[in-house]
């Protein structure tokens, strides 16, 4: 059945296909060699080195005025706006946190929130087509009685601040606990009952994803991104780094083979890694299309991991989002290292970016671990020391970017703004952020 739906759509995905051949003939691999730098996501820490070699001081750095249209956002995670523990689940209750949140943004020196709303395959907001989150009603698919996004948008607004509406537009469920428990309406019951949809949701050992391989997935991505523009002021959507979540070839084994059984007649079909790419590549541009559709003011966005070699690996062709326009407006690395990573220096990495984005005209703001300030981590014992030691290597980072004009900084994430462990860190930033 998956091989007889996948043919009734091969114009379809033969035209995202195109899409994305094109853009990946298009790409330069603006990083050089491809390198095998530290794994990321928002959520965790490096993982492995890099064979990169160069490093750099930065005890010296010019003070850069902040320009006008700097962007100084942070990231908001579920986590901080979780309800599900909560006694109160009220709509005062959780007005009151977000009000916090905003507080604590604005006296930091923030004028951005980028606000986790669809973390789960759900969402904090009535939707058309996504379940309700349990981060708001406790359990998955029950309402709160309340719109948390309307809220959200307009207190974000009252303190003139932007809000950028935060999705992960694959994952489904992290293990088998977060959510612990799937609404019967969310996309994956409903399609488990179906053959003529096998396939369009995959579970592997790190969770449940939506398979970008179907034109009916990606429809459902763009067309989720796209409600929330027609429905809600937000300044901005932006996609975490959440893709493929495996090189394994099992993921999406049985699409692969039709799509390679679909073009053999015609030519070379792409590898596995280039058909990923594609999809992805189609899925991003197709969402980009739809929002400017409803609104071309709002900014789309995608926060990848700042190693590139990783990214290109989950389906995350930064290369040709780089280079080729329409599909996003910014990008923003998660560049989490200090200035004396053995491999991959903030400095070098960041040079890198700019590089890359500024050739192209795409916007670049910088993402910036917060999580990291006054903790010992790192990948040796300099960066450690640095990270654990230097107060200012937050404000450092800061001066760094707008040194190489960059458009702006993301923070991650919130809750470690307010932390004690990264107080005197947080502190120091405070003076070049106001």
């Amino acid at each position: 059945m998956v091989i007889k739906l996948f043919h009734r759509h091969s114009l379809l995905v033969c035209i995202g296909l195109l899409a994305g051949v094109v853009a990946l003939c298009m790409a330069v691999n603006f990083f050089g060699k491809k390198e095998d730098v530290p794994a990321q996501s928002p959520m965790g820490q490096s993982s492995h080195v890099s064979d990169l070699q160069e490093t750099s001081s930065s005890s010296e750095i010019p003070v850069e005025p902040a320009s006008k249209d700097e962007m100084r956002a942070v990231w908001v995670p579920y986590m901080s706006l979780d309800m599900s523990k909560e006694v109160d689940k009220s709509a005062q209750a959780f007005q009151k946190k977000f009000d916090a949140i905003v507080e604590e943004a604005k006296q930091c020196g923030m004028n951005a929130l980028v606000v986790h709303v669809r973390p789960f395959g759900d969402a904090l907001y009535p939707s058309q087509y996504y379940p309700w989150s349990h981060i708001v009603g406790g359990t998955q698919g029950r309402d709160p009685g309340y719109d948390p996004l309307e809220y959200m948008v307009e207190a974000t607004h009252k303190a003139g601040m932007e809000f950028h509406a935060w999705l992960n537009p694959m994952r489904i469920q992290s293990g088998g606990d977060t959510p612990s428990t799937l609404a019967e309406n969310n996309n994956y019951n409903v399609w488990q009952g179906d053959s003529s949809k096998a396939g369009w949701t995959v579970q592997t050992a790190s969770g449940k994803y939506y398979n970008p391989a179907y034109p009916e997935v990606r429809k459902l991505v763009a067309d989720g991104a796209k409600e929330i523009v027609e429905h809600y002021d937000v300044d901005g959507i932006q996609f975490d780094d959440y893709f493929y979540p495996s090189e394994d070839p099992a993921f999406d084994e049985t699409a692969y083979n039709a799509y390679v059984e679909s073009v053999s007649t015609g030519g070379k079909p792409l590898s596995l890694l280039e058909w990923r790419r594609a999809n992805v590549n189609a899925m991003v541009s197709l969402t980009y299309s739809e929002i400017k559709g409803v609104n071309p003011d709002v900014q789309f966005g995608i926060s990848p991991q700042a190693n590139v070699s990783n990214d290109l690996k989950m389906g995350a062709d930064v290369e040709a989002w780089c280079s080729v326009r329409g599909y996003v407006d910014y990008i923003c690395p998660q560049i989490y290292w200090g200035f004396k990573h053995p491999t991959a220096a903030f400095d070098k990495v960041t040079r890198r970016w700019v590089k890359a984005a500024k050739k192209k005209k795409v916007k670049l703001y910088l993402g910036i671990g917060v999580y990291r300030a006054g903790h010992n981590a790192g990948q040796d014992r300099a960066e450690r020391k640095e990270w654990k030691s230097d107060t200012k290597v937050l404000k450092k980072q800061v001066q760094y970017g707008r040194k190489y004009k960059v458009d702006g900084f993301a923070f991650f994430d919130y809750q470690d703004l307010k932390s004690k462990t990264s107080r005197k860190a947080v502190n120091q930033l405070k003076t070049v952020l106001k």
